[in-house]
């Protein structure tokens, strides 16, 4: 029987500035594929749980693109960035299949930053899928400014809320 990683693995690859992620969800591959490209989904889901998503724009298909705002919540002690309460981050979908999304993601606050980010989806079978997600940034410094940002608590807060859609059925 394969263990399941319920909890995500975050790694730092020592020889390119890289970050794999690597989590296991109780859902078929479409359903882990949907809640990352459904907007509507996507928004309720991702990042810690004292921001809330705003979609500003959102185009999954090859080709299209993406702009979302993160916002810290009414009464959240966090303030990132000198105090700023909004945070926003865009991208282009370069491929969007249903075992594979290739896309950037960008954050406005730091437009030099880009990452290329592929995830896909294994189906582990039973009712499992292994979310692989490489997201390879142009420096070690740039990798560095975002795994201390924070970006672990968002993954694992922002999946721990996937898992509670998943097992709700929110996401068919």
């Amino acid at each position: 029987m394969t263990e399941h990683l319920t909890t995500a693995t975050i790694e730092a690859d020592p020889q390119v500035p890289a970050i794999r992620i690597t989590r296991d969800f109780r859902a078929d591959p479409e359903q882990v594929f949907r809640a990352h490209t459904d907007p509507d989904l996507y928004a309720r889901w991702v990042g810690p749980h004292e921001l809330s998503t705003r979609i500003d724009h959102w185009d999954a298909r090859t080709g299209g693109s993406y702009r979302f705002t993160n916002l810290v919540r009414e009464g959240s002690e966090r303030r990132l960035d000198g105090g700023e309460e909004e945070f926003h981050f865009f991208g282009s979908f370069h491929e969007v299949r249903p075992d594979r999304v290739v896309q950037t993601f960008t954050y406005e606050g730091f437009p030099d930053g880009v990452s290329l980010e592929t995830m896909t989806f294994e189906d582990l079978g039973g009712g499992w899928t292994r979310l692989h997600s490489h997201s390879l940034m142009d420096s070690f410094e740039a990798r560095e400014m975002m795994l201390s940002s924070g970006m672990d608590i968002g993954v694992h807060e922002g999946y721990e809320t996937l898992d509670s859609m998943l097992a709700e059925g929110v996401v068919a």
